[in-house]
């Protein structure tokens, strides 16, 4: 279950509830979901009881069990729990995870971007070509595109104009903006600036260096490219190239990836296959579920920057989850169903890695 299925899920419930007239509200277009901002509470939360209230005329708690109490046994929805004022906290059954999984893996280079072979983007996307080199952040605008030279130890403007401008207008057609997109910037002609820091960094850190601070936060450049963990643009190709050597080396095992429960073989005699889904699973999942709207964010707020922390924290679950749940067998162990099923979820995070990577122009190495 993908946030924006959830988010219809909870809005059919507010519906519902004002046509069974437990709650005479109007009914919103739509509702936010999203990942908690702290573990423990559910995969996802809503403060659409604290919305409601007010026109209900009702305590937001009060709403917020009206609304569990229809929520409560949902198809791919585990638990509903009220926290705080009056949140709503969700935790997706495994059901959900495995659904998410092979939908990722079904669509491939098309999972969050709606342009994934619809033919070249400049043909979809266009700018003003009076404001090119512009780049708005919704807020002001930054950078003009410049030949000048670079101030000392950082890059001129142009250069981050020229890779921001480039980028959005393929986040603007992966999230299905077609025409032209006025005040920004379409393929900018590379500066001078920017072809030195590529050779400098080389073109994948030069890219992430200007990419990865938000518009009105200034850019750090490195004495040199990282190649370790500690950079989190080498930490991110890193993890999409993990996710490939896992599917070479199963295949030299003799299997393949399968979607299913990704929890530990349950104990004999409990009457279930596989133990619960992992805490850290199911960050994975919400992380991956989130890529689409992410992609969405960044492109109505044109902050490619967006996408780059996705990736990274995406990055960061994964090899949380692959310490917890090692996807393939260890010592004398024979493959069974469970390592196939964590090979799936390997296999989508590396899809998601390396989409959102097309998606900023840097590559997505099959081996580092």
């Amino acid at each position: 279950m993908t946030p924006a299925e959830l988010s219809r899920t909870v809005l059919r419930s507010v519906r519902g509830a004002v046509e069974e007239r437990e709650l005479s509200v109007p009914v919103p277009a739509r509702i936010v979901v999203q990942p908690p901002p702290r573990p423990g509470c559910g995969d996802y939360a809503s403060n659409v009881a604290l919305q409601l209230a007010k026109p209900a005329g009702r305590p937001a708690r009060e709403v917020a069990e009206i609304l569990r109490k229809r929520l409560a046994g949902t198809a791919g929805i585990d638990r509903v729990e009220i926290a705080g004022p009056g949140f709503l906290n969700f935790t997706l059954g495994d059901g959900a995870l495995v659904a998410l999984v092979r939908d990722v893996l079904a669509q491939g280079t098309a999972y969050g971007d709606r342009s994934a072979g619809n033919g070249p983007v400049a043909d979809r996307v266009s700018a003003d070509p009076a404001s090119v080199g512009r780049v708005s952040t919704g807020r002001a605008s930054v950078g003009r595109v410049s030949t000048g030279r670079a101030s000392a130890g950082r890059p001129g403007p142009g250069a981050r104009a020229a890779v921001v401008g480039e980028v959005l207008v393929r986040i603007w057609a992966a999230a299905g903006w077609t025409g032209r997109a006025d005040g920004h910037p379409a393929l900018v002609p590379v500066p001078d600036d920017l072809a030195t820091l590529t050779a400098r960094l080389g073109a994948d850190e030069a890219r992430w260096i200007l990419l990865r601070p938000a518009a009105h936060d200034p850019v750090r450049v490195p004495e040199r490219p990282v190649q370790r963990e500690s950079n989190p643009r080498f930490r991110v190709q890193y993890a999409h190239a993990r996710t490939r050597a896992l599917v070479r080396n199963a295949a030299d095992l003799g299997f393949l990836s399968e979607p299913g429960g990704v929890g530990a073989p349950a104990a004999a005699g409990s009457g279930a296959e596989f133990r619960p889904a992992p805490a850290s699973a199911h960050a994975l999942h919400t992380l991956l579920a989130s890529h689409p709207s992410v992609v969405e964010a960044a492109a109505r707020l044109r902050a490619p920057d967006r996408l780059v922390r996705h990736l990274e924290a995406t990055a960061d679950a994964f090899f949380r989850w692959h310490d917890d749940c090692p996807p393939l067998p260890v010592g004398e162990q024979k493959p069974l169903a469970v390592h196939r099923a964590r090979l799936a979820l390997a296999e989508a995070t590396g899809t998601v890695l390396a989409n959102g990577l097309r998606l900023l122009g840097i590559s997505a190495p099959e081996h580092l």
